[in-house]
């Protein structure tokens, strides 16, 4: 076995110093895209999006977190005998702006997946 003077070998001490400073780029990596993925997070949540049903006859906003903004009807298909055809077009109306908000966080948020540095 060899005894070297100054400690440890020296070929073990410089990949410790490579691995030590490669974990620290590694952290300020994460640690930057963090900061961008909390700024995409606020961009998206700051946004609306609207769905709507067929004709346009319901309208629902969201925010990109996901709360809803508002509903709006056209007031000639309001019929208090049919109220099955309001539900239904609500629901196409919610649902088409849900898929706006899943598709803007997929596209802004699923980005960063592959950026990760580990």
């Amino acid at each position: 076995m060899k005894i070297y003077k100054q400690g440890l070998n020296p070929w073990y001490e410089r990949n410790l110093k490579n691995l030590m400073m490669n974990m620290q780029n590694m952290m300020r990596q994460a640690q930057k895209l963090q900061k961008q993925m909390e700024k995409s997070q606020a961009e998206l949540a700051a946004a609306q999006f609207t769905g709507s049903s067929v004709q346009d006859l319901v309208t629902a906003t969201f925010t990109g977190d996901k709360k809803l903004v508002s509903i709006d009807f056209k007031a000639d298909i309001v019929d208090a005998d049919d109220i099955e055809t309001l539900q239904e077009m609500t629901i196409q109306a919610v649902n088409a702006a849900l898929t706006k908000v899943d598709e803007a966080t997929q596209k802004k948020l699923g980005a960063f997946a592959g950026k990760l540095p580990f």
